[in-house]
């Protein structure tokens, strides 16, 4: 998943890459690829400078935000990444100034010796275009908190009244007037 940066002599050269499922690491467990990965863009040298811009698409599988079950998004992403090397990336000599990430800085990756890890930017991208808190349907109704039967499928006659413990030594306060 390696892209050679100095095969590139300047100018743009178009991208067509596919990878199978098998190439990505089932590390995380955010989210697991389920259809083959289809990078498609063009890739424009300018002396160090690297801008990737195209798109990735597949089928992710994640778990329900609610009720815990597998689902499968599609991603359809577009990218637009400028590229440095990363001995532009090094910081000052002194570790204690902060820098404020301007919204330039926000597109910008690194490289390191003349290679371009596509798999890297690939699943950088699945987790942009994933959403915070998927869930396998709009009405989806999670699990009980009483029993932790799925709602979607089953019914519970569990009452899920909470009670703040912190309000509950004036429950025995018994106020008169």
């Amino acid at each position: 998943m390696l892209l050679d940066l100095s095969r590139l002599r300047g100018g743009v050269e178009r991208l067509d890459r596919r990878f199978e499922p098998s190439e990505f690491s089932q590390i995380d467990g955010d989210f697991r690829v389920v259809a083959p990965v289809v990078l498609t863009g063009d890739v424009r040298k300018d002396d160090r400078k690297v801008r990737l811009t195209g798109r990735v698409q597949t089928a992710l599988e994640c778990a329900c935000s609610r009720c815990l079950e597998p689902f499968t998004v599609p991603i359809d992403a577009a990218i637009d990444l400028l590229l440095l090397p990363a001995s532009e990336n090094a910081g000052d000599d002194d570790d204690d100034d902060e820098r404020e990430v301007e919204q330039d800085d926000l597109g910008v990756s690194y490289y390191a010796d003349d290679v371009i890890d596509l798999g890297e930017i690939v699943r950088e991208q699945f987790y942009l275009a994933l959403p915070m808190k998927p869930l396998c349907r709009e009405d989806c109704q999670g699990l009980c908190p009483v029993c932790g039967v799925n709602r979607n499928r089953e019914t519970c006659e569990c009452e899920a009244t909470w009670v703040d413990p912190r309000m509950e030594g004036l429950r025995s306060l018994n106020v008169k007037k």
